[in-house]
């Protein structure tokens, strides 16, 4: 990066969150990120002396995000980047999972991205200048068995994240829908939450699935540290993307739904022309 900037990370104890701290911090940018406890507040503070700054927030805590933000901006000056990376991955089958779960998922995921994200527009859009980096995830696009409110998550902040790239466009701040497809982090391991198998009619299909995707984990191709370097690469851009996928996994992934997509709309075209007067 050319210049240095400050960044505003949520969840950088772990994940995206650590790696892109880290990286940005090695490139001399100055980072405040949120993490959740005081030991995790000093271990991220140790990192870079002057440079990382940390703040005790759960991005569920909704009453106290906007005077957050107003003492960021206060006591560390304009930020000019905000990346909503605090987030979880649940795993279950849809019959079998709570509704609490997705409550609970949307949350964390979706209402704590979007609510972040309400307290710094009004500063970018003073400054007429921010990017703004959800990171979302190739299940923003695809879908696979026993995640169904993850998905169901993420692909509501793509659309949040294309729809607030058209509204902020006159402003001059970007934002930039981040979808890393499987890459080294504890999303599948410490961080995922899963719901308990209870109805045996799914055992056949799905729990060979989740037994893969226990064994991968901690083995994904995907390196976060090479991800966060794509990111500042994005974030550096004067002309970033609306919509950025991490991973050849992600890539031919996307690729494929994406012409399968278009293969059914094609085959369907005239029943859809039939609606029309």
């Amino acid at each position: 990066m050319t210049s240095t900037k400050t960044l505003f990370i949520t969840g950088v104890s772990s994940g995206f969150g650590s790696a892109l701290a880290r990286e940005a911090l090695a490139s001399g940018h100055r980072v405040i990120g949120t993490v959740r406890n005081e030991a995790d507040l000093r271990a991220f503070e140790a990192l870079a002396g002057q440079n990382a700054h940390g703040v005790i927030l759960d991005v569920t805590d909704f009453e106290r995000i906007d005077s957050v933000v107003a003492e960021i901006e206060a006591t560390y000056g304009p930020v000019d980047v905000l990346v909503n990376n605090a987030g979880y991955g649940h795993e279950g089958i849809f019959e079998e999972s709570p509704l609490q779960d997705m409550r609970r998922q949307f949350d964390v995921n979706v209402f704590g991205a979007v609510a972040v994200t309400k307290a710094l527009l009004p500063y970018f859009r003073q400054r007429r200048a921010g990017h703004i980096l959800n990171i979302t995830s190739m299940g923003g696009t695809i879908t696979m068995p026993g995640i169904a409110y993850y998905c169901a998550s993420k692909f509501a902040l793509e659309g949040i994240s294309d729809t607030l790239s058209k509204e902020l466009q006159p402003f001059n701040i970007f934002v930039t829908a981040v979808a890393p497809g499987s890459f080294r982090t504890d999303w599948a391991g410490r961080s995922m939450q899963r719901t308990p198998r209870s109805i045996a009619d799914y055992d056949a299909s799905f729990d060979p699935v989740r037994m893969a995707r226990e064994e991968k984990s901690g083995k994904q191709l995907g390196d976060p540290q090479k991800a966060a370097q794509a990111m500042l690469q994005v974030i550096a851009s004067p002309n970033p993307p609306a919509h950025l996928l991490l991973g050849s996994d992600a890539l031919g992934l996307v690729r494929d739904k994406l012409q399968r997509a278009l293969a059914e709309i094609d085959q369907w075209e005239t029943l859809t022309r039939s609606t029309d007067n």
